[in-house]
């Protein structure tokens, strides 16, 4: 987990960043305005990675803190332990609660900071989030509503939380001065999560939306950005924005913007080695090896389906050229081009009309195939989907973090 605040230092020279001082030492000038990464960790960070984050901040002239959370708030995650008994046994772990004990570690000197979830990628100068102005509010956000895709959070559906304020908190502007005086409300919503067990899984996530949903203040999408709905929305290439991995994962397919994105960044780091590229390997092997074994089967089906048949396309007006660039449509093959919310009786009287003769390969994204099971036509033999024959090899970015 990462914490920054940002140090003005007065009566440096702002041309320069270096000064010399003998031929065989070099005093390096911080610039006029220098960030300090604060480093949440456990007993798991080895001394060789403690070592790397040194070397990077060193590398832009930057600072870094560590701060051994499981030594510094013993009492405290004993605390969490004892009422959520998922802490420690969830998918998350209970580093997931760092964030709500930030108050606690950093020095109090500190009013603001900026948390970053470890799946972030700043795409921009995070200067800009910095320099909101949080008034008397406790957090700066990103709601969920900015993704216009209404999830199914338990605190909303309760009506504990509005949905309009219910927010993610990968990326947060805290406010360290007010949240310093709520430390006693955070812990109070311990009971309510021990209590209302549905709320366990995103409970960090919860717990501060529980406390804090009507005390925030709203920022622009950009601070926030989900990969995972960019990619819903077809994104062709990466903005300057703050992107969120979560539930998205990596794909080895470099035309991917998203995951260019991931490896520009990762190639400036001292983890991209051999050992890292190693370790990537070695956690998705079994996996590569599940696709290719799935992919053969799938081939040999195929092959038994296609029998005396000629192949058809049924496709979603936007993702004709990924069609054509996948499947290599020959000229005699048709190609029906639909538009979104097009009426599917259309398609139910053309497949039945081709049926024994043809298999339809269907690209549209959220294709209601239950529909055409329902007509009585059979996956397999009348149609399939397009999209279980693209290349889908996923990367997840918590497994690789933790590898190195």
């Amino acid at each position: 987990m990462f914490a920054l605040d940002f140090t003005t230092r007065r009566g440096i020279i702002q041309n320069s960043r270096e000064r010399p001082c003998s031929p065989f030492l070099k005093i390096l000038i911080p610039p006029p305005q220098s960030t300090t990464v604060h480093i949440l960790h456990d007993n798991t960070l080895t001394a060789e990675n403690r070592d790397k984050f040194i070397l990077i901040a060193d590398r832009y002239g930057q600072s870094v803190k560590f701060y051994n959370v499981e030594e510094l708030c013993k009492e405290e995650l004993s605390e969490i332990t004892r009422k959520i008994s998922s802490a420690r046994s969830s998918y998350f772990t209970i580093a997931a609660y760092y964030r709500t004990l930030i108050p606690d570690v950093l020095s109090s000197a500190i009013e603001k900071c900026i948390y970053l979830d470890s799946d972030i990628v700043v795409n921009m100068d995070i200067k800009e989030l910095w320099q909101i102005d949080l008034g008397q509010r406790i957090l700066g956000v990103v709601t969920s509503k900015s993704d216009d895709r209404k999830l199914d959070y338990n605190l909303c559906i309760e009506g504990i939380v509005k949905f309009e304020d219910y927010f993610n908190s990968g990326v947060l502007l805290m406010n360290m001065v007010a949240l310093r005086q709520e430390k006693k409300r955070m812990f109070n919503a311990l009971d309510f999560l021990a209590t209302n067990p549905q709320f366990t899984l995103l409970a960090d996530q919860d717990l501060l939306n529980y406390c804090f949903s009507t005390q925030t203040l709203k920022l622009p999408p950009k601070f926030n950005q989900v990969v995972l709905y960019s990619r819903i929305r077809g994104k062709l290439f990466a903005d300057k924005v703050i992107y969120h991995f979560a539930g998205a994962g990596l794909g080895l397919d470099l035309n991917d913007p998203f995951n260019r994105l991931w490896m520009d960044y990762f190639i400036k780091t001292p983890w991209f080695n051999a050992e890292t590229i190693d370790n990537i390997y070695k956690f998705n092997k079994k996996a590569i090896q599940d696709i290719c074994a799935e992919h053969n089967n799938s081939m040999i089906k195929l092959s038994a389906t296609m029998s005396g048949k000629t192949r058809a396309f049924i496709v979603l007006k936007s993702e004709l050229n990924r069609l054509v660039e996948n499947f290599s449509v020959k000229s005699k093959e048709e190609i029906l081009v639909v538009e979104s919310g097009a009426p599917l009786q259309k398609l139910l009287d053309i497949i039945k009309t081709s049926r024994g003769e043809k298999v339809f390969f269907i690209m549209a994204p959220n294709f209601p195939f239950q529909i055409l099971t329902e007509a009585g036509f059979v996956y397999g033999e009348d149609f399939l989907d397009c999209f279980k024959f693209l290349s889908n090899i996923k990367i997840h970015p918590y497994p690789l973090i933790r590898s190195m």
